[in-house]
C-alpha cells in the first residue's frame, strides 16, 4: 500500500503543516507552530507512520518528496542532531510495525503535497 506524506512551512502565525494521504483520504494538520521546513517534513513522515500503525495497515511504502528526510529515514545519511529525536520516534514506529519502507518521489507525484496546496488561497 502507498502512503504519501508531505510537510510544509507557511508564514507565521500558521507555521508548519503536514499532510498524509492513504487510499485517497487526506489527513491535513495546519497551524503547527514555528519550525523549519525540514522539521515539517519529519513531522509528516511521523504522522504517516502513526496512521499506518493505528490502522494496522499491511506492508506499506511511505512516499515523500523530501530527499534529505528519506535518506535519513533509510539510514543512508546520518540525521543531524536537530532531527535525531524525530529519527528515534520514526524508528520506534517502524519497529512496532515491521513492514514500512520509505521512498523518494518527485514533488509532482506527491498526493500529500497536492492536499496541502489545495488548502492554500492563491
Amino acid at each position: 500500500m502507498k502512503v504519501f506524506f508531505d510537510g510544509g512551512l507557511r508564514p507565521l502565525p500558521a507555521g508548519m503543516e503536514t499532510a498524509v494521504v492513504i487510499a485517497g483520504e487526506a489527513s491535513v494538520a495546519r497551524d503547527l507552530g514555528a519550525g523549519t521546513s525540514m522539521e515539517a517534513e519529519w513531522r509528516a513522515l511521523i504522522a504517516a507512520a502513526r496512521l499506518v500503525v493505528a490502522r494496522g495497515l499491511g506492508p506499506v511504502v511511505l512516499l515523500g518528496d523530501a530527499a534529505a528526510v528519506v535518506a535519513q529515514a533509510n539510514a543512508r545519511v546520518r540525521a543531524s542532531a536537530t532531527h535525531r529525536e524525530h529519527m528515534a520516534t520514526f524508528d520506534e514506529l517502524r519497529g512496532a510495525h515491521g513492514a514500512m519502507r520509505v521512498r523518494h518521489i518527485r514533488r509532482s507525484q506527491n498526493l500529500a503535497g497536492h492536499a496541502l496546496a489545495a488548502g492554500h488561497v492563491r
